[in-house]
């Protein structure tokens, strides 16, 4: 018992010198050294991000699945509910499935954006509608926004039903 107690208050104090040491090293930085982040305005990535989502709702009414993957990065995936995640070369087809199971529009309302000038995550919640404006389903998402080479683009596109389950 008396060399774990030794062992742990050796190792509490190597691990305070190396918190410590950082610290200090990281005050001794310039300001030329640190990055700038106050360059990223979050306002600016809110509204191409609202942009973006009208882009991705006119695309789907168009039917228009090829669009819609062409706003996803190269390294994409999109994970929909009761499915393995689907890569970048195969999300033309996950929305061109539901174009054909009768989507006719989708609504996206953006709860929360944070991030900065690499990565933004947004939340939200969507509404899909099919004929006659019928609502198929509903729910929440959360998007990954990757910047690649000065555009946003969905990263990770996750979503999830808020609709109850069909009883059997």
């Amino acid at each position: 018992m008396k060399k774990l107690s030794i062992s742990l208050l050796l190792g509490s104090i190597a691990l305070c010198m190396v918190n410590c040491s950082n610290n200090q090293s990281a005050e001794n930085i310039t300001s030329a050294q640190k990055p700038d982040s106050t360059s990223f305005d979050i306002d600016k990535a809110k509204s191409a991000i609202s942009d973006l989502n009208a882009k991705f709702s006119d695309e789907l009414r168009k039917g228009d699945s090829a669009a819609m993957a062409s706003l996803y990065a190269s390294d994409a995936l999109v994970m929909p509910p009761n499915s393995e995640p689907v890569p970048k070369d195969k999300i033309i087809s996950v929305w061109g499935g539901a174009i054909r199971m009768g989507v006719k529009d989708i609504k996206l309302t953006t709860d929360d954006l944070t991030g900065n000038e690499e990565v933004v995550g947004e939340t939200g919640k969507y509404e899909m509608y099919g004929d006659n404006n019928k609502l198929l389903d509903k729910g929440k998402y959360v998007v990954l926004w990757k910047n690649e080479n000065g555009e946003w683009k969905l990263y990770r596109d996750i979503w999830n039903t808020s609709m109850p389950a069909k009883s059997k």
